[in-house]
């Protein structure tokens, strides 16, 4: 589903197929009825902002679909079971206060991490990049964030981030690489082997073997962003050799 709406626009989701979904940014809950349930049957769903109406099937466990309204934004919208990017740039006796690039800093709990304990607690820095999930997001509180996974109990790639390079981008790109049908990432590592983190609040780490294999990358994807960089494999093979020449 692509199609472009309009602040107030109503989005064409059924009560049969809400069930299906996970509502993403840019799409708000006016509900005919006095139930606050996201999928009561009397629900309207509106967009709030301007962009492209977009969807995508689930392929997590709750096999959910997910759908969001796509903007060339940079600001980015907390939104619960999103992953994000953020620096950690306050400490705290229960946490850490986070950035993760939207209007309200996010905290995240000293216990939210793999085999954490009150006694057994990681000692992060302030500056630290960590890869975490936002765990509660409200338009009146502060957003919360976790470093492990619910289901698991298991860190599953969430947690600090050692070394590499962060690079700043909209969010429409990050959306873009996490679509299985985006081949940007896969053209790159025919060229430069790396390892990547994107976060939905349009932050992407690489990590690569050498300093100017990360600035490569960084700069390869901070041209596709742009539109500068055409995404084709011959392309971007080519843009990313030279780039290391």
């Amino acid at each position: 589903m692509t199609s472009l709406v309009l602040p107030g626009d109503v989005i064409p989701l059924t009560p049969s197929s809400s069930s299906s979904f996970t509502l993403g940014p840019g799409i708000g809950i006016a509900s005919s009825s006095s139930s606050s349930s996201s999928h009561d049957p009397t629900s309207i769903y509106i967009a709030t902002r301007a962009g492209l109406l977009r969807s995508t099937k689930g392929k997590s466990k709750d096999k959910r679909d997910s759908t969001w309204v796509e903007g060339r934004t940079k600001r980015y919208v907390p939104a619960q079971k999103e992953l994000v990017l953020g620096t950690i740039i306050a400490r705290h006796a229960e946490g850490y206060r986070v950035d993760i690039g939207s209007a309200q800093m996010a905290t995240l709990d000293s216990l939210a991490f793999e085999g954490a304990t009150k006694r057994s607690k990681p000692n992060l820095k302030v500056g630290t990049l960590v890869y975490a999930r936002v765990s509660l997001a409200s338009r009146d509180m502060e957003p919360e964030l976790e470093c492990v996974d619910p289901a698991t109990g298991k860190a599953e790639g969430f947690g600090e981030l050692k070394g590499g390079v962060m690079v700043n981008c909209s969010l429409q790109m990050c959306r873009q690489l996490l679509t299985p049908k985006s081949p940007l990432l896969t053209y790159l590592a025919t060229s430069i082997p790396f390892e990547t983190a994107i976060g939905l609040n349009g932050r992407i780490w690489f990590k690569s073997p050498t300093v100017g294999q990360m600035i490569a990358l960084k700069r390869v994807v901070e041209g596709v962003d742009a539109g500068d960089i055409v995404v084709d494999k011959t392309e971007i093979e080519r843009v990313a050799k030279a780039f290391l020449a």
